[in-house]
């Protein structure tokens, strides 16, 4: 039993979104399945780090749920990013996913999933990706998005679980950080980070991979890892 994690998947089964018109993204649904199918064993537990689906609203989705279910993996752990416009309330999530007979899928939102000994804790977060823009507009989206990340951590805690984080938004970009969600991350004491969200050469080299104050931080954005999901445990 291992535990994987990939961001950013963009799928786009159910609407027309061709992925594959970006440099990197060519042939990036069959590159996933490929990597997915060859490394990921039918006990393993996969974490998908936001921009699940290009799909406007769950219906639209649909397609590409499916696909997703049908991939090996015991549990899919869903957490938001800021493309997934399909996303409601969890309860409707939930009730869709159980309708259509969604059996592996999982919403990661205020709330935490045990991984043996560990708890996988995540939210969408948020950071500006441009250092000189005002950034004073977000600060209700980063506190709340703070909370969430606080909430998450505290119910693995709870259980006596260690807690690790993901999120699709990085909390430190370039010279950019969210300190709201850095605070929460320094005080449940965690020392590892994924995140996704930051595409392409040019974004990809003001990217943080390795230790920055106790946190040692992982970019699992699909076109940096080449669809490969990332096995961490």
């Amino acid at each position: 039993m291992s535990l994987f994690v990939i961001g950013d998947t963009h799928l786009s089964f159910g609407v027309e979104k061709p992925m594959d018109i970006f440099a990197g993204w060519e042939n990036h649904t069959e590159l996933l399945h490929d990597a997915w199918t060859r490394l990921i064993q039918p006990e393993d537990t996969v974490v998908l780090a936001g921009d699940i689906s290009w799909g406007m609203t769950l219906s639209e989705a649909l397609p590409d749920f499916r696909w997703l279910d049908a991939l090996p993996g015991r549990e899919k752990i869903i957490l938001k990013g800021n493309h997934d416009y399909w996303w409601v309330t969890v309860k409707k999530m939930q009730t869709f996913f159980a309708e259509n007979g969604l059996d592996t899928l999982r919403i990661l939102h205020n709330n935490c999933y045990a991984y043996e000994n560990t708890g996988i804790c995540g939210t969408r977060g948020w950071v500006n990706m441009d250092a000189n823009a005002d950034d004073s507009a977000n600060a209700k989206i980063r506190a709340r998005e703070a909370q969430r990340l606080d909430v998450s951590l505290t119910a693995a805690e709870q259980q006596g679980l260690q807690p690790v984080a993901f999120l699709h938004y990085p909390p430190v970009y370039g010279s950019g950080c969210n300190y709201e969600m850095l605070d929460v991350l320094w005080k449940h004491q965690v020392k590892d980070c994924w995140y996704g969200h930051v595409h392409g050469k040019s974004q990809h080299k003001y990217a943080i991979n390795g230790e920055r104050d106790g946190i040692c931080y992982h970019l699992i954005a699909g076109d940096y890892i080449q669809f490969i999901p990332q096995k961490i445990m």
